[in-house]
C-alpha cells in the first residue's frame, strides 16, 4: 500500500518507523511543520518527524499551510493510496482528505468521542480516568469526529505523568496502526459512527493553563500536576519580593489529609516537607523548579530558600 505520512510531534516517531520497516508499505513522503526556533538561543530545530529522516530517503514537505494549492498539488501527486496522520498540528482540508484511493486515517490518542482535539492525553489524567488509548479513525471535515476504525486500550497508571502516557502510547499506536492498515488492505475494515451525544473536548493547552487553582481539591490538582509533567507544568505564583513575584513549577505531589489553613497557604513541618493547603485536604509538593533555578527534591529546595515561605 502507497502511503503519505503527515505528522510532527514525537508520538508519531515509532508509528512513523513502522511504517518504513514494514515491507507490505511504501511511504511515498511526509508532511511536517516547518522547521522553527527553540530554546534561549532560538536556534532553528526541525520537528521529530523530520529529525527522524536524516538521510532524506523519503521526500519531506514542510508547507506553512497545508491548504495551500500548490501544497495540496505535491501531495496529489505522490499518488498515495492512503494517507497517515498523527499529531500533525493543522486541520487538514477537504482538498487533502479526498486525495488518497483508499482511506484517510487519523491515529488519535484517546479513546473517541472522549477527548477530541489537542491535548486528549493531559485531559485524560487530569479528569482522573483509569483508562484511554489509540484511536485509529476515518477523516472527514469535523475535528475528531469521523467513524472509527479501531481501538486499543491501555490502563492509566497510579502515577501516570503526560510524559510517561505520551511515551506509553506512541508504542502501542503502531501495532493499532499496522492492524487498521492489514483490515483496510483486505477489505475488512469496519466503520463506526461515533456517539457525538458522549463526545468530550481537550483544547490545546497554553502555559496559562498550568496555573494551580488552590481553592480546588487536592486530589484534582494532584492530577494536574500529573498531567501537565513535563508541558505546560503546573505552577504558582511566589511572591517572595513584591516586585519580583516567581513562577514555582510543580512536577510532583502527595494528598495529605491535614489542612494546612486557607487554601494556599504554606506551611513547612520539621523544616524538610513543603505542604500547601487546598480546598480540601492538603499537598505535599515532592519535586518543584522555582523560576531560573534547577528542578529538585522540595527538601533541597527548602535548604536552599533563605528567606519564609511566603503562602500562596
Amino acid at each position: 500500500m502507497r502511503i503519505v505520512f503527515i505528522g510532527t510531534g514525537a508520538i508519531g516517531v515509532p508509528t512513523l518507523r513502522a511504517l518504513l520497516r514494514a515491507p507490505e508499505y511504501e511511504v511515498l513522503g511526509v508532511v511536517t511543520q516547518p522547521d522553527k526556533p527553540v530554546g534561549r538561543k532560538q536556534h532553528m530545530a526541525a520537528p521529530p518527524i523530520k529529525a527522524e529522516l536524516p538521510d532524506n530517503s523519503v521526500p519531506i514537505l514542510q508547507p506553512k499551510r497545508l491548504r495551500d494549492e500548490e501544497s495540496v498539488a505535491q501531495i496529489r501527486a505522490l499518488g498515495p493510496e492512503a494517507i497517515v496522520v498523527i499529531a500533525y498540528g493543522q486541520i487538514l482540508p477537504e482538498s487533502v482528505l479526498t486525495i488518497p484511493s483508499i482511506a484517510c486515517l487519523n491515529v488519535h490518542a484517546s479513546l473517541l468521542p472522549r477527548y477530541r482535539g489537542a491535548a486528549p492525553i493531559q485531559a485524560t489524567i487530569a479528569a482522573g480516568d483509569t483508562e484511554t488509548g489509540i484511536t485509529i479513525m476515518y477523516m472527514d471535515a469535523g475535528l475528531d469526529t469521523g467513524d472509527i476504525l479501531l481501538q486499543k486500550k491501555c490502563a492509566i497508571l497510579p502515577n501516570e505523568t503526560g510524559g510517561s502516557l505520551h511515551d506509553r502510547l506512541a508504542e502501542i499506536a503502531p501495532d493499532a496502526l499496522l492492524n487498521a492498515l492489514a483490515q483496510l488492505a483486505n477489505g475488512q475494515a469496519p466503520r463506526q459512527p461515533q456517539d457525538s451525544a458522549h463526545a468530550t473536548y481537550a483544547a490545546k493547552l497554553t502555559r496559562d493553563d498550568g496555573k494551580i487553582d488552590w481553592s480546588l481539591p487536592a486530589e484534582v490538582i494532584e492530577r494536574k500536576i500529573r498531567a501537565y509533567d513535563p508541558w505546560p507544568s503546573a505552577f504558582a505564583t511566589l511572591v517572595d519580593a513584591p516586585a519580583q513575584p516567581r513562577h514555582l513549577k510543580i512536577f510532583r505531589a502527595s494528598i495529605v489529609a491535614e489542612s494546612a489553613g486557607p487554601p494556599g497557604s504554606v506551611s513547612t513541618p520539621n523544616g524538610t516537607e513543603l505542604v500547601v493547603a487546598t480546598g480540601r485536604g492538603a499537598l505535599r509538593l515532592d519535586e518543584i523548579q522555582l523560576e531560573g533555578k534547577r528542578r529538585l527534591p522540595a527538601k533541597e529546595f527548602l535548604r536552599g530558600f533563605s528567606s519564609p515561605i511566603p503562602n500562596f
